[in-house]
């Protein structure tokens, strides 16, 4: 026969628990940076109208030879060649040949330029905005290139009318910028941060515990 142990009367203690106290305290999650717009499309417009402008100026001015014969008709009185070598803005306004204005003008361009692509970049931009803001910054790089290479911008497209004389010239930048520009006024600002619904309270009506609630 086996002999039977004795039970042991006193019990176990328990595995230790850990306090309170001594549990790792969950750290907050950082938040996620916010979204950048994909900038490629800006990038590709912008490239595509600052070399097509260049192109353009270079066959005009070097091998139609504009900046020397000055004038070459097209399809007279609609749309014309006229060499006009802009030290200014648009419209000749702050137009000045020294060296002062010509810096400050191209100093004026690159800030509108990296404004509207941090702006772009930040922003939860849609195609049309993007495409807008590459004909802006594709143009004014463009004029900037004329401004450190000839010392002003090469204008040489006049649009006049039968009767009216367009005292005028203009570039494909310019129509870029012009364009853009337009179009970046008229992309509809989006809200910065919207708050959440509140969720709606149960009425007293509706706790099934009451037993007062509607079937469907």
């Amino acid at each position: 026969m086996q002999q039977e142990l004795p039970l042991d009367p006193t019990p176990r203690d328990p595995a230790p628990q850990p306090s309170p106290k001594t549990r790792r305290p969950r750290m907050p999650k950082k938040p996620a940076p916010p979204a950048r717009t994909d900038m490629r499309l800006v990038v590709w417009v912008a490239g595509l109208i600052f070399v097509a402008d260049q192109i353009l100026k270079y066959w005009v001015v070097h091998l139609l030879r504009l900046d020397r014969v000055r004038e070459i008709d097209l399809l007279p009185p609609w749309i014309n060649l006229r060499m006009a070598w802009n030290q200014g803005m648009n419209f000749g306004l702050m137009a000045s040949d020294t060296d002062v204005t010509r810096w400050l003008l191209i100093a004026v361009a690159v800030a509108i330029v990296a404004w509207v692509w941090i702006w772009i970049r930040r922003a939860n931009a849609g195609a049309f905005a993007k495409v807008a803001a590459g004909l802006l910054i594709g143009g004014a790089l463009g004029n900037v290139i004329d401004r450190l290479l000839y010392g002003a911008v090469a204008d040489f497209l006049n649009m006049s009318m039968p009767g009216w004389q367009n005292p005028y010239s203009f570039n494909v930048a310019d129509i870029c910028i012009f364009a853009g520009a337009i179009g970046l006024v008229l992309v509809p600002q989006k809200a910065k941060s919207e708050k959440p619904a509140r969720k709606a309270r149960p009425r007293p009506a509706d706790n099934p515990r009451d037993g007062t609630g509607k079937s469907g």
